[in-house]
């Protein structure tokens, strides 16, 4: 039997669109065994258990890849990752699907073969390269291949994650983006991810506030999401360095300071205040990524 632990992500940070994202520990855990023919799937919501799962469909695609052929299979799934809330859980099920068969077939790939594998599952890198590698990750694509780097993250914060009681699909928040932006803007984010990775590696949290704006997505799909704005406002009266959408929303993310214990109560009361029944994660970095191991 195969095991593969996934880490979480959290996409963009703010400017840092399609291209930056951080491993969070909150993690999915998938099982792969052999069994003489069909398919079982265990753990997951009764309409996900056919071959049209994610980590079924990415798992085939590898083993099809790899050129291993099983009778049968059976996956055990325990997911902590909220679905369509902005927080990787489609790349984790992809990334452990991608794993679950290198395993199975005795480990042929490379990581960086199963991050282009996965990647080209998931079409961009910036949640599949955090979860893989953990921690904050950097990346892009060129001609079908992902190049990336890990960026060091100062010690001292953590990450609350805002997860709404709804969802948004990947593609509706691809669709309120407009086809093009002005030059302005883009030399707004240009600087403004620039001052994000400086501030983050050299501890300089202050900058957080003004390193997290953007100009890109978050106004646009901001609008998806009731109380946005009110909500950035209350984070930071409540001493958070900054807040931003996760991904493609709608969950919220606050960087706050690891002895910041007035933060996570303060906005679970405003919630309360404007009747929003919202979860509320606080969440450390996943500095080690996606693991695998075999149980016998």
């Amino acid at each position: 039997m195969i095991r593969v632990k996934v880490p979480a992500t959290s996409a963009n940070i703010g400017p840092g669109f399609d291209a930056l994202g951080i491993a969070l520990n909150l993690h999915n855990s998938f099982s792969f065994e052999e069994i003489p023919e069909g398919l079982e799937i265990i753990g997951c919501d009764d309409r996900y258990k056919n071959k049209n799962n994610l980590v079924y469909i990415s798992m085939l695609k590898t083993l099809d890849k790899i050129g291993y052929k099983v009778k049968g299979i059976k996956i055990t799934m325990d997911t902590n990752i909220p679905v369509s809330r902005g927080l990787g859980s489609s790349a984790a099920c992809i990334l452990g699907g991608v794993m679950g068969a290198n395993g199975l077939a005795g480990n042929p790939l490379s990581k960086d073969e199963i991050l282009n594998i996965a990647t080209e599952m998931e079409g961009h890198p910036d949640n599949i390269a955090p979860a893989l590698y953990g921690g904050m990750v950097v990346s892009v694509m060129e001609m079908g291949k992902v190049y990336f780097d890990k960026v060091n993250v100062a010690k001292g914060i953590k990450f609350v994650a805002l997860v709404p009681d709804f969802s948004i699909s990947t593609k509706k928040a691809r669709n309120v983006l407009p086809t093009a932006v002005p030059y302005d803007d883009a030399v707004y984010n240009v600087g403004r991810v620039s001052i994000l990775i400086s501030a983050l590696s050299n501890g300089r949290f202050d900058l957080l506030e003004y390193a997290v704006e953007d100009r890109l997505h978050q106004s646009y799909r901001g609008k998806l999401i009731p109380y946005f704005k009110d909500i950035i406002h209350v984070s930071k009266r409540l001493g958070a360095y900054g807040t931003y959408l996760s991904g493609a929303g709608p969950t919220i993310v606050g960087i706050i300071d690891n002895d910041n214990s007035n933060y996570t109560m303060g906005i679970k009361d405003y919630f309360n205040s404007i009747g929003l029944d919202w979860d509320i994660k606080e969440l450390k970095l996943d500095l080690t990524g996606a693991v695998i191991e075999r149980i016998k």
